[in-house]
């Protein structure tokens, strides 16, 4: 039966399946329930998410077709294969996001009193106010650069907007001459006007005024371009390159002059332009897509960024801030009980107080860290650099190859060292995803650990918009575990055993199989059975096998992932009790939960880790349990909550796409806004509570000093 399941038609493409989940972020961008500005934000978002999709995944696609790999994916296609397919579906998914751009929300911000100006419609005042702009700010930085036979087409750089010019010289009969200049970044991509609420993008800026920049020729046509390039950071695992932060830092030079993937122009561009361009950029017909309107949606995020508007956002939301985790009762509290965090309806405020009180405790001896991803002016940092100039033993893991966070993660790396702290530079062949803080601590003359072990990264900015869940603890046996795991990371340890932790690459696969053959023997055995997940994508063909043979025994399993999922729902025979659902709203889902039900004794499980080959085989990631009872349960309820969700959740179909759920005659349940209502209700109460421990005081009545009693 192995074999059978290994059928091409029991898998979904992944890349199709991940521009299905950018749909379901357009979708957000469409909803009018939403308020316009948070729509703004959405498309804004898909055009990122693409762009990155398109630097790593169809680069790496393109890869395999360079070489000569030919092997085909799970569903059976060839690279070429998939590139053509999803070249096709990218392509109408762009005609869409432009579509829900010109609209939708363009017209909308207009009707609220929000206007993008374009050349066309500019006022005298206005003319001559971005003729000084462009004068003053502009004109100093443009470097025009002229295509011809001594010439020849200039580097453009990975990510840019570029503007193609068609040129005649006024002595000549015909046009013949072609440049290209890219479009500054100095000055920012959207330009305020000085009329309240009205702007215009910088591109449309320079195209007004260009004939400044080439005196003595005329301008027949311009032309807006951006291009992108092939980002895939390729770090080499060998002895001739040992010292990885110098290879890493030569990498991110390489790659800026990776091969163009992407070439996106107006769709009103003449032929003859367009083509010298693509061919100047040599780039096929098959990358290169036309567009009706704004060149690169993230210029949203820069116009949002002038709107003062919150009536036209999601309402401000702070998380609830235990006191019993405040600097004075952190160890004190964390002794006592294991606290579980559930971002960002717990403020991450006791995550990064976590650090900071360990900095300041005469009292700590040590902390060790695993940095993925950290914000740009992190406070966890400058907590790290303070604990080792007070003399403290600081060992911090920064993953230098997290995506798109390299050149940061450098910077912090660097930046740490230099204040004392024993930086490692990852693991040579191995990303470290892994997220876990230790502080040893002396207490009543023994050395205990305090640990913090979670599903998300240590970023104090993603974690007011990502769900993630995080554990405090002071349980000596995973303590033990997460130093065992700092031995291995950091020096020569061949650790055997763990007592409760789970660790990839060697496993949390190995981990899942087994729990999901128990479940397997429960089911076949008539006991009670059951598989719950949650993780943000699901593209590992052979834990998709273990769950269809979970499936074809009778276990119910219920899935909720946020991104891709190779798997296939409805299968006769192969995955009837398999259901999958997708919750794309205000908050980025991040977490991951493992939960099996033992019997109807469950067992929940957290975890830095996606069932995505990679996160399994070439990762350190860790999976660990939730053994207080409380939590447990806790987790589960998080579970049922966004389980019943009918607002936010798309259902899988068995011909591979999501479907809103039908709420006619049904309540609305939107599981993130109940769980902020959950949160502000008990932020409530503690204030009521407040409240009336300070009137008590207030009105409490004091001893007769006449009578001998205390004043």
């Amino acid at each position: 039966m192995t074999n059978e399941l290994k059928q091409p038609k029991y898998y979904v493409n992944r890349e199709l399946s991940w521009l299905a989940f950018n749909d379901r972020v357009l979708e957000e961008a469409r909803d009018t329930q939403n308020p316009l500005l948070e729509r703004a934000k959405f498309l804004a978002i898909t055009q990122k998410n693409m762009d990155e999709w398109f630097m790593v995944r169809v680069a790496s696609l393109q890869q395999q077709v360079l070489v000569g790999h030919n092997n085909p994916d799970a569903s059976g296609l060839l690279p070429n294969d998939q590139l053509s397919m999803i070249s096709s579906a990218a392509r109408e998914q762009i005609k869409n996001q432009y579509q829900v751009l010109n609209r939708s929300i363009i017209p909308a911000l207009k009707k609220q009193g929000f206007e993008l100006k374009h050349a066309d419609n500019l006022a005298d005042s206005q003319y001559a106010f971005l003729k000084r702009f462009f004068e003053e700010e502009l004109l100093p930085v443009l470097t025009p650069m002229a295509v011809d036979s001594t010439r020849p087409f200039p580097f453009l750089a990975n990510d840019t907007l570029n503007i193609g010019v068609r040129l005649k010289h006024e002595t000549d009969k015909s046009e013949k001459y072609t440049a290209v200049l890219q479009v500054p970044t100095t000055s920012g991509r959207v330009i305020a006007l000085p009329e309240k609420n009205q702007v215009i993008l910088v591109e449309e800026v320079v195209q007004i005024f260009l004939d400044a920049v080439f005196p003595g020729y005329d301008i027949k046509e311009t032309t807006v371009f951006h291009i992108l390039r092939d980002m895939e950071l390729d770090v080499a695992d060998d002895e001739d390159t040992p010292n990885i932060l110098q290879e890493v830092q030569s990498k991110l030079q390489e790659r800026e002059r990776g091969r163009v993937i992407r070439v996106i122009v107006n769709t009103n561009t003449s032929k003859t332009l367009m083509s010298k361009i693509i061919k100047a950029l040599d780039v096929s017909d098959e990358r290169v897509y036309e567009v009706n309107g704004a060149i690169d949606l993230t210029f949203l995020s820069a116009w949002l960024k002038l709107i003062d508007a919150p009536y036209l956002e999601f309402s401000k939301f702070k998380g609830y801030e235990s006191s019993e985790l405040s600097p004075d009762n952190m160890f004190v509290s964390i002794k006592q009980q294991d606290y579980l965090l559930h971002h960002p309806y717990d403020t991450f405020k006791p995550v990064v107080t976590f650090i900071q009180t360990a900095a300041c405790d005469d009292d700590v001896l040590a902390i060790k860290m695993v940095l993925y991803r950290v914000s740009g002016n992190s406070p966890i940092i400058r907590a790290l650099a303070d604990a080792a100039q007070r003399g403290k033993q600081v060992t911090v893991l920064v993953e230098i190859k997290a995506r798109f966070d390299e050149e940061n993660n450098v910077h912090w790396a660097r930046e740490l060292e230099q204040k004392g702290v024993h930086v490692v530079y990852g693991l040579r062949g191995l990303k470290v995803h892994a997220k876990m803080a230790l502080v040893v601590r002396r207490e009543d003359d023994a050395i205990v650990r305090y640990v913090h072990l979670a599903t998300g990264n240590y970023n104090d900015v993603t974690a007011n918009f990502y769900t993630d869940l995080g554990l405090l603890t002071r349980d000596s046996e995973l303590g033990m575990d997460v130093s065992s795991i700092f031995n291995i990371l950091t020096g020569y340890s061949d650790q055997e055993y763990f007592h409760q932790l789970h660790m990839s690459p060697d496993g949390i696969r190995e981990f899942i199989y087994d729990k999901i053959d128990g479940e397997i023997a429960n089911a076949n055995a008539g006991k009670s059975a059951g598989i719950k997940m949650k993780f943000n994508s699901l593209s590992d063909e052979q834990m998709i096998r273990h769950l269809y043979k979970a499936s074809q025994a009778g276990v119910p399993i219920k899935l909720l992932v946020r991104g891709i999922t190779m798997l296939k729902v409805n299968i006769p025979g192969v995955s009837d009790t398999i259901t999958v659902h997708s919750i794309v709203g205000r908050f980025l889902e991040h977490s991951r939960i493992y939960s099996f039900n033992n019997d109807d004794n469950p067992e929940v499980y957290l975890s830095s880790a996606d069932l995505m080959t990679r996160n399994l085989d070439r990762r350190v990631e860790l999976l660990f349990p939730l053994k207080d009872t409380a939590l447990r349960q806790r987790v589960l309820s998080i579970f049922q909550t966004m389980w019943q969700d009918n607002v936010k959740t798309r259902v899988l179909q068995s011909d591979g796409h999501f479907e809103k759920i039908d709420r006619r005659g049904l309540s609305t349940m939107n599981a993130q806004e109940i769980f902020i209502a959950e949160s502000l209700s008990v932020q409530a109460d503690v204030k009521r509570q407040e409240k009336s421990a300070q009137a008590q005081r207030k009105f409490e009545p004091i001893n007769n000093p006449f009578l001998g009693g205390e004043a």
